[in-house]
């Protein structure tokens, strides 16, 4: 059977395994906060998003020595309505998951303020866009391709292009791909998730993690042979179960 074909082609593939699906850089030159989204958009993917505390910490460990306030991708349209958003286009800006600092954003003594820096500390504050600081890019490390394929056909097509069909392994992996499957053309989108029939457990095509990272918003798996795992691109992001001769869109791994 094909299933039985493809683990053998897994099993004797050497994966190298990256953390995360996105890694921020800190860069030392000054610039405005147009100028610095241009730099990162032109050198990585954009300005830092940053959404959770998780990130904030992992924004923390990229310092090399000491690190001054530095912009992140936040910005305020300037249409006379206080309203944020993120610079990187299709990402929301969930006011439930801010850090201002206590008594921003403020316009201080009446100066217009209409981008973010990053303190020190992790707490946000609003600034003139035409300031010079230093600031944070992120590369994204996955890829939504909008192509109906099988997911078999998915696998060999990320593995030919990118690294991989893409790996979740946390909620914040979780919360990433799920922006991501936000844009997909199919009602589901592959992920890299397959049962395996001879050992009896789903696993991760490029992780030895055996059916133990199953997202607690799944449906009720069944252990079917003829089973790959896709997330629904709608509503609340759950991995269902779905037929791998399914033509669905796919999140490929970069890296």
């Amino acid at each position: 059977m094909w299933w039985s074909q493809i683990l053998l082609f897994l099993m004797g593939q050497s994966c190298f395994i990256n953390c995360h699906l996105y890694e921020y850089l800190y860069i030392k030159e000054l610039k405005t906060w147009t100028e610095a989204q241009l730099y990162c958009r032109e050198k990585h993917t954009d300005l830092a998003t940053v959404t959770n505390m998780t990130d904030m910490k992992r924004l923390l460990s990229t310092r090399e020595g000491y690190m001054r306030e530095a912009w992140i991708g936040l910005y305020d349209q300037t249409d006379g309505i206080r309203t944020w958003y993120w610079s990187l286009p299709g990402v929301e800006f969930n006011e439930r998951e801010t850090n201002w600092k206590p008594g921003e954003p403020n316009d201080f003594r009446g100066m217009t303020e209409n981008c973010g820096v990053l303190l020190r500390n992790l707490e946000w504050l609003d600034i003139p866009c035409g300031l010079e600081r230093h600031f944070i890019c992120y590369d994204d490390k996955v890829i939504l391709i909008k192509e109906n394929k099988t997911w078999e056909d998915a696998l060999y097509y990320c593995r030919d292009h990118y690294h991989d069909l893409v790996t979740i392994t946390s909620l914040d992996e979780q919360r990433w791909i799920q922006e991501k499957a936000k844009n997909a053309s199919t009602d589901y989108v592959w992920i890299g998730l397959r049962y395996n029939c001879l050992m009896k457990a789903w696993f991760w095509v490029c992780k030895e993690n055996w059916g133990s990272n199953q997202s607690p918003a799944s449906e009720r798996w069944k252990n079917d042979c003829d089973m790959s795992g896709a997330m629904d691109a709608g509503g609340q992001h759950k991995w269902f179960q779905r037929n791998p001769s399914e033509e669905l869109n796919f999140i490929c791994s970069k890296n």
